[in-house]
């Protein structure tokens, strides 16, 4: 079931054409839209829902972003309170202060995703020919300061993920955030989608 869309400036306003079941909102056309290179301050953009189904089941969000250094991007999604990190700095730890050097993300990031995207170095990732990491990953989850010393990062024991939505209305504002955290190489969010699973009380 696909949701109609209505695009103003970097919000996305919905009208859904069914209650239940998985539901998809996207953009029509690409954003396209810098992230501000080195900066805290970011990107955002929302997506509106309404007439869904009352109880959240599940979540999942794709990116599409390219160019820049996957290892400088910070991102969440927010709800109803919850933030759920999606990217923080994938690839920082112990012995890597600057995370990965690949350049973008054509990736979902889902609660079935098999590994975690923060080290997907250690997973024999595959990368689209525009160097963009590919496939299905479970979101960063690392609820710390993204300018944090990088052995914060070592520790995946407390990752938040999107369960943490499950059983919220999903009638609301959602809002992505991206910033890029170290100058030096354009990031350019191409495109994103969010899929909510809403079923009846």
């Amino acid at each position: 079931m696909k949701a109609q869309l209505l695009i103003l400036g970097s919000a996305v306003m919905l009208t859904l054409a069914a209650h239940a079941g998985i539901i998809t909102y996207s953009p029509a056309n690409p954003i396209n839209a810098n992230i501000p290179d080195g900066s805290a301050v970011g990107w955002s953009g929302t997506a509106t829902a309404s007439g869904l189904d009352p109880h959240i089941t599940g979540v999942s969000v794709s990116l599409n972003i390219s160019g820049g250094y996957n290892g400088d991007l910070y991102a969440y999604l927010s709800y109803g309170g919850v933030l759920v990190p999606l990217l923080n700095r994938v690839g920082v730890g112990t012995g890597n202060a600057f995370g990965y050097g690949d350049t973008g993300f054509n990736v979902t990031l889902s609660s079935a995703g098999a590994y975690d995207v923060h080290n997907y170095g250690n997973y024999s990732p595959s990368f689209n020919g525009s160097g963009q990491l590919t496939g299905t990953w479970q979101p960063d989850g690392r609820a710390i300061d993204p300018q944090g010393a990088p052995s914060t990062f070592d520790s995946s024991s407390s990752r938040l993920s999107f369960a943490s939505y499950n059983g919220m209305n999903p009638n609301g504002t959602w809002t992505l955030f991206i910033a890029d955290l170290s100058a030096g190489g354009q990031s350019q969010l191409v495109s994103w989608e969010l899929d909510i699973t809403a079923v009846p009380e």
